[in-house]
């Protein structure tokens, strides 16, 4: 399909592995995805980042999958820098693994979730698209290490929250769809969907990954 006819819905994919034959592979796979396109492969985050600055805006990648080891660098540099560039697109960190504190870091930077490479395509897929809709994806196990490893430094004056209000950060912590959340709350998705914009209004946050990058640093006292 020529660009010019590309669907608004096309995710855009940017894959950045040092690991040549994963990434190809990866590619493969998603080539085969309805309404995927990988748009540029890169090995390390200069080579990622130099692929950014040169899209034109059509074919700018909406998604970046970013492994964490990128050999010299890290996936930290790239989110520091890319972000500094101007791109606004969306980051999922797939990796075999990685520290707590780094976790923390890259959320803190701005990834809109991490997925460990074990995972299926279904899998991973279903967590790209989770990701570009704004929603945030935490593999559980990374849950109880983010809310240990969380800066306690930081106080400022908190908003109260309601009883609803910590029960759908609970949920939203335990890694639960908008639907799964209306089936516990026995109340619609529309109820739900208000219930978050409500939260993030009185936070001051947009989106559901600093959602929960405020409530792991500010709330978990309260969870």
């Amino acid at each position: 399909m020529p660009e010019s006819a590309m669907p608004e819905s096309t995710v855009r994919l940017l894959l950045v592995d040092d690991h040549a034959m994963f990434r190809e592979s990866l590619a493969r796979m998603l080539e085969k995805e309805p309404g995927f396109e990988v748009v540029g492969q890169a090995s390390s985050a200069a080579d990622a980042l130099e692929i950014v600055k040169a899209a034109a805006p059509p074919a700018m990648p909406n998604m970046v999958l970013l492994d964490v080891d990128l050999g010299n660098s890290r996936a930290v540099d790239f989110l520091m820098r890319s972000r500094a560039l101007g791109y606004r697109g969306r980051v999922l960190i797939v990796t075999a693994g990685m520290s707590d504190q780094e976790a923390v870091q890259l959320i803190q930077a701005g990834a809109g979730g991490i997925l460990h490479k074990h995972h299926s395509t279904d899998v991973l897929c279903g967590a790209i698209r989770q990701v570009l809709n704004g929603e945030a994806w935490l593999e559980k196990a990374y849950l109880g290490p983010l809310f240990r490893t969380v800066d306690r430094t930081r106080t400022p004056k908190r908003p109260t929250l309601t009883e609803r209000d910590r029960t759908v950060l609970r949920y939203l912590l335990s890694g639960l769809t908008n639907r799964e959340m209306a089936a516990e709350l026995e109340i619609s998705e529309g109820a739900v969907k208000a219930s978050l914009r409500h939260v993030c209004d009185k936070l001051g946050v947009r989106t559901r990954t600093q959602l929960v990058k405020v409530a792991l640093e500010q709330y978990k006292d309260q969870l």
